[in-house]
């Protein structure tokens, strides 16, 4: 079985794109090994684990009861309580890497980090299997090849839409603000500036309706060795699909 490293900012990582995945690879048996900036267990954004702020939207926009179960067990147990440090991951021995994603403020250090953007790098160099999801797949684009381009520079990709973050962003921004606005550019906007050509962004079919261990009809694309989706209703199909090329690099 594999074991699939997952790096995550001290705050703010999304609960259902980092427990769903979790919870579908060891189930598989697969073992996972977490990294944070200090060592320390990193803390999922609170608003997407209560709902609190969120008003009227909360069971809308938080995690649902499958993400929040995920992350409850996850964040439970011993591999999530004692990560490796971030500086500690170019000497870890793994097989794949799992990218989550995450919009509150507190995601800007993981998606900044140059120190992620050359793991990055060196995983897609050594043809390991790579999964992002939503702003998981930002980090990606910001990695740099040895030839300079994007990581993602002749792959088909997707992300978080433009559509999705400027919907939630409009709906809330009265009382939150910028929240859901990482940066001033949206993902799918800096995403598509890195790749080979504005096709490669694949945007899947419109849903509101979050994926579920029993309807895995998320949207996924795989290219390679590199699978990528877009939101927290997309997590189940994205970790089972990440599943699968694990499965298919074993054998």
């Amino acid at each position: 079985m594999a074991t699939v490293l997952t790096p995550l900012p001290s705050r703010d990582f999304d609960p259902t794109e980092t427990g769903v995945p979790w919870r579908v690879l060891t189930d598989a048996g697969h073992r996972m090994v977490f990294a944070t900036p200090d060592g320390e267990p990193g803390v999922a954004d609170p608003r997407m684990v209560t709902g609190q702020g969120l008003g009227l939207l909360a069971p809308i926009l938080r995690a649902d009861r499958h993400g929040r179960a995920a992350h409850d067990a996850m964040i439970a147990s011993p591999e999530f309580r004692h990560p490796l440090r971030h500086e500690a991951v170019a000497a870890a021995s793994f097989d794949a890497l799992l990218l989550p994603g995450g919009h509150a403020r507190g995601m800007r250090p993981y998606l900044e980090s140059t120190l992620l953007q050359a793991l990055v790098g060196r995983c897609f160099a050594a043809g390991l299997p790579v999964g992002a999801i939503c702003h998981g797949v930002l980090l990606a684009a910001r990695s740099a090849a040895a030839s300079g381009a994007s990581v993602l520079c002749g792959r088909r990709t997707t992300a978080l839409l433009r559509s999705q973050e400027l919907l939630a962003w409009r709906l809330t921004r009265a009382w939150l603000g910028d929240y859901y606005r990482t940066y001033p550019m949206t993902v799918e906007d800096e995403v598509t500036a890195v790749l080979a050509k504005r096709e490669d962004f694949e945007r899947g079919p419109v849903s509101l309706a979050r994926d579920a261990p029993d309807r895995p009809n998320g949207f996924v694309v795989v290219d390679g060795r590199y699978v990528s989706s877009r939101w927290p209703g997309d997590a189940h199909t994205f970790a089972r699909a990440f599943a699968g090329l694990l499965a298919a690099s074993a054998a």
